[in-house]
């Protein structure tokens, strides 16, 4: 009798625990973005902009901090990537090339809607990641980016997309 008090007891206590990891974390309301932190406050308000398929046409895709962008790109195919990329994609992949100005050196995060390949270039090299995560659990940025850059031009290469249009963003974290 004892022992059935005590593994009563325990599967009381036990319930609320299993019950509410069966639950979802958040209610996310749709078409709502929420929970962005504030240097991606700009998120929900995309202009239309068309990847360059090669370096010459930077000038025409750049992109400015703060800003947040529905972004075309094109087939790998088509794009003459500047250096090759570290996960180029297949044949049915779609990827592009942006120009980015930084102004002042600091921590950037680049954020995704999708979970496209983002490489990094301040004069033909490679820059090394800091963190990599996702969006927040209400908004619909994939994937989060952060890099330590210094002032300067910098080269962003996205491939190994699956979709033509990409949300892109990039953001000084405070």
């Amino acid at each position: 009798m004892r022992l059935a008090l005590i593994l009563a007891a325990g599967l009381a206590f036990g319930a609320p625990a299993a019950f509410a990891q069966t639950q979802p974390d958040v209610a996310c309301a749709p078409g709502v973005e929420a929970g962005l932190p504030p240097e991606l406050a700009a998120w929900g308000a995309k202009v239309p902009l068309a990847a360059a398929t090669s370096v010459a046409g930077l000038p025409k895709a750049a992109l400015a901090p703060g800003q947040a962008y529905a972004a075309a790109l094109s087939p790998t195919s088509d794009v003459a990537y500047a250096v090759q990329p570290e996960k180029p994609g297949g044949t049915v992949s779609k990827g592009g090339l942006f120009a980015l100005k930084i102004e002042t050196a600091g921590s950037y995060v680049i954020a995704l809607g999708t979970a496209a390949w983002i490489d990094v270039l301040k004069d033909g090299a490679a820059q090394r990641s800091t963190a990599h995560g996702r969006g927040p659990a209400c908004s619909t940025v994939r994937k989060m980016v952060s890099f330590d850059l210094a002032s300067g031009d910098y080269v962003i290469q996205i491939s190994a997309n699956a979709q033509a249009e990409l949300p892109i963003m990039v953001a000084r974290k405070p």
